[in-house]
């Protein structure tokens, strides 16, 4: 399999972003790309949930959704957007943080709403409260393909290890951690992290992440850390994708999953046990 991973700086106009994407998914439909993996919130990042309420629409009418179908038969690329940000259906008024798997006929073969909500601290001037304007997932999501089985989780998820581990016994060998990571986090957190769920799971793991200063129309620009990463199940890191926006290709042989998972079976050798109290 040969991923494109499609390090981008969204910003607040989906239709500026649908444009890019599409030149970008072309870019690696002509270096041979089977899958082109985009970071979170794809279609629109923006820190003013007004604004999000006049651009965003429901997953049924989003024109970045339909672009990115089209894209796909267009292409015959199978797309992960890794996520957008999408109006929910009533009676729920928060928006969904929802990551589409979308086949080459167009077709969406899969779709997970981000589970755990990043509400965080990180310093006196970095706040952030995603729960006020997304509503939480509750369902863990795998994704079988020709291309591979992959488990399908958004950024701050990746602090939860039950989760990856979860995927990973129920068949996944890609992890996709589409993310939106913040500057503040990333230079201690980003890797460490990602090398440490795919050593866990024996999985590749795959995070295509949002880079730079992020345009807005409205309210104060986003600031992400970049560095989109692809880690190998043995924990090597195959792609840092450094601060710039662009398409990077990796070529990813999952016979390497089941090779880490012999040497260290650790995903079989689960113990209950009691307390702590």
């Amino acid at each position: 399999m040969r991923a494109a991973i499609l390090q981008i700086t969204s910003s607040d106009d989906p239709a500026e972003n649908l444009a890019m994407l599409r030149e970008m998914v072309g870019l690696a439909r002509d270096q041979g790309a089977d899958i082109a993996l985009t970071p979170e919130v794809s279609n629109c990042l923006s820190l003013s949930r007004r604004h999000q309420a006049q651009v965003l629409q429901t997953e049924d009418e989003d024109t970045t959704l339909a672009g990115l179908r089209e894209i796909a038969l267009e292409t015959g690329l199978w797309i992960a957007a890794g996520s957008l940000a999408l109006k929910s259906d009533p009676p729920e008024t928060r928006f969904a943080n929802r990551s589409l798997l979308i086949d080459p006929q167009g077709q969406i073969a899969a779709q997970y709403d981000k589970m755990h909500m990043f509400d965080v601290q990180v310093s006196e001037a970095e706040t952030y409260r995603e729960s006020s304007g997304y509503a939480p997932g509750d369902r863990a999501v795998l994704a079988r393909t020709p291309l591979g089985t992959f488990g399908l989780t958004v950024c701050y998820d990746l602090r939860f290890a039950y989760l990856y581990r979860a995927l990973a016994q129920a068949g996944a060998e890609v992890l996709l951690v589409p993310s939106a990571f913040s500057p503040g986090t990333g230079p201690m957190h980003w890797e460490p992290l990602l090398r440490a769920r795919a050593i866990e799971t024996g999985c590749f793991v795959i995070a295509a992440a949002q880079t730079g200063t992020h345009k807005a129309q409205t309210g104060k620009s986003r600031v992400t850390y970049g560095h989109s990463l692809v880690v190998s199940p043995w924990g090597e890191v195959l792609l840092d994708a450094g601060t710039d926006p662009g398409v990077h290709l990796v070529d990813i042989d999952l016979s390497h999953v089941a090779g880490a998972r012999r040497r260290i079976p650790s995903l079989d050798h689960d113990r209950s046990f009691t307390g702590p109290e």
